[in-house]
């Protein structure tokens, strides 16, 4: 455990720090580290997590483990077609020992919100996330309430091809920093699934390794990651590639690049560095970028794989 008497070893060394929060998440995600760290990096930028996987993988069991890793208030909703937004953001229900509206908040309210099968809930469900996830705020009944800090949201999606699901629209794609794919374990991963602890019971036992305050520090360190001009210089490259028409119909917009550049940063601190390197960038640009584009026509590949070709034909700094 990194905390002791309530104050953290090694927080002058972030990279102690978050080796202790891998640690622990990899003990509740075997097999998984490529995806533990990208939600680590993507909470660490100060973003939203998009987790697309059939039902069963861990999806649920990674948002848990995040919220108490870091000893953050969680809570979780099923999106369900018959969702409606005031189930998401609360309403004000009149009681009379106080004769008044007294407004109870909804799910929304937390630091962590798992939504859960994001695409199963009707577009105007959907768009009752919008608000929350871009300004931190939800409008309620005309008065405008502040969420807490932080708030990450981790929605769950399962293929559009199955029954009962709807297409997020792009504009809510946009506000979510990164999409990651969970998939099937390996077998020696699922072997140990199968005959260690239960992973829920796991995650419940979980204590916090680190604080929001904390986390804190650690955003505060990502924005001090340095970033050389030809590192720069690659990054808009890159820009200009989606925007080309070559392998995209539409590029990445502003607010993406400076979302990918933010990431870079996290993933840099993740990877025990104080700058960005090219390596960096490539590794984060498929799950910043990919759901946020859609390839021209004759591609004949996905948004993944489509990106993944752009990143082997622009030329490294």
């Amino acid at each position: 455990m990194l905390r002791r008497n309530g104050n953290v070893e090694g927080m002058n060394n972030p990279a102690l720090a978050i080796s202790a929060v891998l640690d622990q998440l990899n003990t509740v995600m075997v097999g998984k580290s490529p995806q533990v760290q990208d939600g680590l990096v993507c909470l660490l930028a100060g973003g939203h997590l998009l987790i697309e996987d059939i039902p069963g993988v861990g999806k649920t069991t990674l948002a848990h483990a995040l919220a108490r890793s870091f000893g953050l208030q969680f809570s979780r909703v099923q999106f369900t077609a018959d969702l409606m937004p005031s189930d998401l953001s609360g309403v004000s229900v009149y009681e009379r020992g106080q004769e008044q509206f007294v407004f109870h908040p909804g799910p929304v309210f937390a630091q962590v919100l798992l939504a859960d099968e994001i695409n199963r809930a009707s577009p105007k469900t959907q768009s009752a996330l919008l608000e929350a996830m871009e300004e931190r705020q939800v409008t309620v009944e005309g008065a405008t309430r502040p969420l807490p800090w932080p708030f990450f949201v981790i929605a769950t999606q399962n293929p559009q091809d199955q029954l009962g699901t709807y297409a997020l629209p792009e504009s809510q794609l946009d506000r979510f920093l990164m999409r990651i794919s969970l998939g099937y374990p390996d077998r020696a991963a699922e072997r140990q699934l199968l005959t260690g602890n239960d992973r829920r019971a796991m995650v419940g036992n979980l204590q916090p390794v680190l604080m929001a305050d904390d986390l804190a520090a650690l955003q505060r360190t990502v924005d001090a990651i340095h970033v050389a001009p030809p590192l720069l210089d690659y990054v808009q490259d890159l820009i200009a590639a989606t925007r080309s028409g070559r392998w995209f119909l539409q590029g990445l917009s502003p607010r993406a690049g400076i979302a990918l550049l933010r990431a870079a940063r996290a993933r840099a601190l993740v990877s025990g560095r104080d700058y960005v390197a090219p390596d960096d960038v490539q590794a984060i640009l498929p799950q910043c970028a990919a759901h946020r584009m859609v390839p021209v026509s004759d591609a004949g590949r996905g948004a993944l794989e489509q990106v993944r070709a752009m990143l082997a034909e622009v030329p490294l700094p």
